[in-house]
């Protein structure tokens, strides 16, 4: 027997199809979809039809009820003016006056489930994860597939014959049925980390570490002596140690016992894995004349090549992370200008992104400053500079961003090298 809501769930589900990542229900807008894969997406219309906001009303009101009556189903959040639901495969969240000035629905569905192979990682980093990495930060922008990364290597030390479980909210990690997925515990993280306290999991996926109590939760467990893997939003692999380091979450000597590797995923790849250990010694730059000045500092090194990248320590009772350059010390001013550049003509990997106002192009904090061309089907476009976070943001109404828009509409294969 057929209930009220089984035409709006199938008419939600409708919307999606193999290259579907999220649906997005706006009132008075038409239903637009982003298509693609992290890094690589588009968004799109659906229909030329406008929703109102009875159409969108009638829908949350189906997904809600549907939820509750469905054993693999659940509301996670539901407050004035806001709901989060897991529906199936669906993680899906609702806002609403005075919440939000406008009714909307946004509806996402993993297309993407890798196995920790899938991603071709070196020899040395699977070493280390098999033998020592113990504290993971799993860092990335919004929709670069980190948690992807983070449901793989969950498998991938079940498989290793480790117990694992997860800690979610939402709980929407593609994992297989031996990994337990937990959530807040009367609302609280910190109360479901002591009950997996009793559990004893060799390994927990905390996804993802937002707050202050996010961050002490995964150092609890992580000091208890539980292999810990977080995932976080950030820029870059030190944007991610920095937010763990701030306002004191934790302290700067216990930084490298809480995480020893961080792994950054860009447009679904690993594309930075920097590794972190304590020493006392005199911070870079001061002279030997100062061995008083010796503290314990925190090296963060480049994983893959051993360069040391950044140091983190007090000093006058402030935290300092100071960029160190490695390899570079001891060269002029131009020559580390020239280590730091891409070689004119260089291929450069790009993902681009566009929405309403502006198109994004994507290339990695390694070309920020860098003047790269933008070509389609190997026919010169423009050419743009890469900002410090690694990507170029052009509005979509100028010459360069309606021409690159245009050949992406028409299937036109984008690539680009450095001018």
């Amino acid at each position: 027997m057929s209930n009220w809501y089984d035409d709006e769930i199938a008419m939600l589900e409708s919307y999606f199809d193999e290259h579907t990542m999220s649906v997005h229900l706006i009132e008075n807008n038409p239903p637009r979809a982003k298509r693609g894969s992290p890094g690589d997406w588009t968004l799109v219309d659906l229909s030329d039809e406008v929703l109102t906001y009875e159409d969108i009303d009638t829908l949350a009101s189906a997904i809600i009820e549907c939820a509750r009556n469905d054993r693999f189903s659940f509301v996670e959040i539901e407050e004035e003016g806001a709901a989060v639901v897991q529906l199936r495969n669906l993680r899906i969240a609702i806002a609403m006056p005075p919440f939000a000035d406008k009714y909307e629905i946004s509806a996402i569905k993993p297309i993407t489930k890798l196995s920790i192979e899938d991603y071709d990682l070196s020899p040395k980093l699977m070493k280390r994860l098999e033998t020592r990495a113990e504290g993971i930060l799993v860092s990335g922008s919004p929709g670069s597939g980190k948690s992807t990364f983070a449901a793989a290597l969950a498998e991938f030390y079940s498989r290793q014959g480790n117990v694992v479980k997860t800690l979610e909210q939402p709980r929407d990690l593609q994992v297989s049925d031996e990994i337990v997925q937990y959530s807040p515990l009367d609302g609280s993280m910190e109360k479901a980390a002591d009950v997996l306290l009793l559990v004893r999991p060799d390994y927990v996926v905390y996804d993802e570490l937002r707050k202050d109590s996010d961050f002490q939760a995964y150092a609890d467990l992580r000091s208890a002596g539980v292999g810990m893997v977080g995932v976080v939003h950030a820029g870059s692999a030190i944007d991610a140690i920095q937010r763990l380091i701030h306002g004191g979450r934790v302290e700067l000597g216990q930084v490298p016992s809480t995480v020893d590797t961080v792994i950054h995923i860009e447009a679904g790849r690993v594309a930075k894995v920097s590794s972190l250990s304590l020493k006392v010694k005199l911070p870079t730059g001061m002279s030997s004349s100062q061995r008083d000045l010796a503290r314990p500092v925190v090296e963060v090194r480049d994983f893959e090549q051993g360069i040391l990248e950044y140091e983190m320590f007090t000093f006058g009772g402030e935290r300092v992370v100071m960029p160190v350059r490695g390899e570079s010390r001891g060269l002029t001013y131009a020559d580390r200008a020239r280590t730091r550049r891409g070689t004119a003509g260089e291929s450069v990997p790009v993902s681009i992104s566009y929405s309403k106002k502006k198109v994004t192009i994507y290339a990695g904090r390694k070309y920020a400053r860098q003047r790269i061309e933008i070509y389609a089907d190997g026919a010169y476009l423009f050419t743009t500079v890469i900002g410090r976070n690694g990507e170029s943001s052009i509005r979509i109404k100028t010459k360069q961003g309606k021409a690159l828009v245009d050949a992406l509409e028409e299937g036109a294969v984008i690539t680009a090298r450095v001018a």
